[in-house]
């Protein structure tokens, strides 16, 4: 398969959570056809903007789902915010029963995810993965170990898969960098087990983010957009020409998702003008290598 070809294939998504006022979000039809009208091409679903908990979520509204990202022709690119709700939730709990339930919880979004078309978990979750008063690094990474490793089988029967997401020190104690991630990642060594990076997170690293994206290509199976400033991109001093170019050399074929922090412009100013920000680099490097100028 050509580059040119490759390039094509990285798909704009944006995340349901973007879309919420007066302290409600959007339901998911008005998302899809909004998103679906202005371009893009997919959606990525925050679980607890739908319940408290996937499992309260039927059968029949998890087809419904499936069927309306169809109807409005996205794909559901999978979940992220996994274990913002129900609260509770921890892989690196020092208590085993909190541990357990989070393995359980973890499977039942794996069944979610599929049953909704989706085939990707973010698994970001800052406050659910924090290192406890009085345990070590090595320890921590020990427990939270158990619990992917509990989950992961499940995940690969139905074909989805767990991405590790680094996060920034003002987040989170535990998994700050890309290398620290994928240096679980390679000790767990399974196949539904991948690489998550999100440019605002990146940003709290040392190193420049197209280096980052050039190093782990290995590991790289999703993205998320976003400004350093929490924002989308576009909307700050976070520079994506170097960062689609560094996608494109190591011929990343994912999607490439719009996730905000900060709606404060407002949801539908966001939305398009990232749309519009992505896709004019995607253009411009399809342009050039037509030839056009």
């Amino acid at each position: 398969m050509k580059r040119k070809d490759l390039e094509f294939k990285m798909k704009l998504g944006i995340c349901n959570e973007t879309f919420k006022e007066e302290n409600k979000f959007w339901p998911l039809r008005k998302v899809m056809e909004y998103i679906s009208r202005v371009g893009y091409q997919a959606i990525e679903i925050a679980p607890f903007t739908l319940a408290p908990s996937v499992e309260d979520i039927s059968p029949a509204k998890r087809e419904e789902i499936r069927l309306l990202s169809r109807d409005y022709g996205l794909e559901v690119i999978g979940l992220h915010w996994l274990l913002a709700s129900p609260p509770g939730l921890s892989i690196t709990s020092l208590d085993k029963r909190v541990r357990s339930r989070t393995a359980f919880y973890l499977r039942s979004l794996i069944d979610f995810c599929s049953d909704i078309g989706g085939k990707i978990l973010v698994f970001g979750s800052p406050k659910q993965r924090s290192i406890e008063r009085n345990s070590s690094y090595e320890e921590t990474r020990k427990r939270a170990r158990e619990v992917f490793m509990s989950s992961l089988d499940k995940a690969e029967e139905r074909g989805v898969i767990i991405c590790l997401e680094p996060l920034a020190r003002r987040e989170t104690d535990f998994i700050n960098t890309a290398e620290q991630a994928v240096s679980l990642i390679k000790e767990i060594n399974h196949p539904s087990f991948k690489l998550h990076i999100d440019v605002k997170a990146m940003s709290d690293e040392e190193r420049p983010i197209p280096e980052i994206i050039k190093k782990n290509k290995e590991y790289l199976f999703h993205f998320h957009a976003n400004d350093a400033n929490g924002l989308g991109p576009g909307f700050g001093e976070t520079d994506f020409e170097p960062i689609i170019k560094a996608l494109k050399e190591i011929e990343y074929s994912g999607f490439i998702s719009v996730e905000v922090f900060d709606t404060s412009p407002g949801q539908k100013r966001i939305a398009e003008e990232s749309l519009a920000y992505l896709k004019k680099f995607l253009q411009k490097e399809r342009t050039c290598r037509e030839g056009k100028y």
